[in-house]
């Protein structure tokens, strides 16, 4: 079994600093009394864990014919014999799109379904699916 690392864009980055940064802030300036800021930390943190836990936890990986995709609670897998198409260079907006960056890859499987991934390396993650399916078609977008 073969463990792919998402990308982590810039976009992403900034929002999870964004959502730390911003309650710690109010924080220590905030003039009350410290068992009345505590109090106050806690409801503006919790934003924070539905940024960081897919920021930690989103992964790809080849387990035998099966390319399975995790990024906190969006979990799933694709039979690799099913997968037709690969664009790379592309972005999903919308759509299941358990990425953390721009630029990654849309996966077309079975009829009409597909997948937005971004790992780290494009190309090693392609050419190990196509090693199992090389009936794969691969179309490369310019950056």
């Amino acid at each position: 079994m073969k463990v792919y690392k998402a990308r982590r864009g810039i976009m992403m980055t900034s929002i999870l600093l964004g959502f730390i940064v911003t309650p710690l802030v109010f924080y220590f300036f905030d003039p009350q009394p410290f068992s009345e800021r505590l109090r106050m930390l806690i409801p503006l943190m919790a934003p924070a864990i539905f940024i960081i836990w897919p920021y930690f936890d989103t992964r790809y990986q080849i387990d035998g014919q099966r390319l399975k995709y995790k990024s906190a609670f969006i979990k799933g897998e694709i039979e690799i014999s099913k997968i037709r198409t690969i664009l790379t260079g592309k972005t999903r907006w919308v759509g299941i799109k358990p990425a953390l960056a721009t630029g990654g890859m849309i996966i077309t499987y079975n009829r009409y379904d597909d997948v937005y991934l971004a790992p780290v390396d494009d190309e090693t993650l392609i050419k190990d699916l196509l090693a199992i399916n090389p009936s794969i078609e691969v179309i490369r977008r310019k950056k």
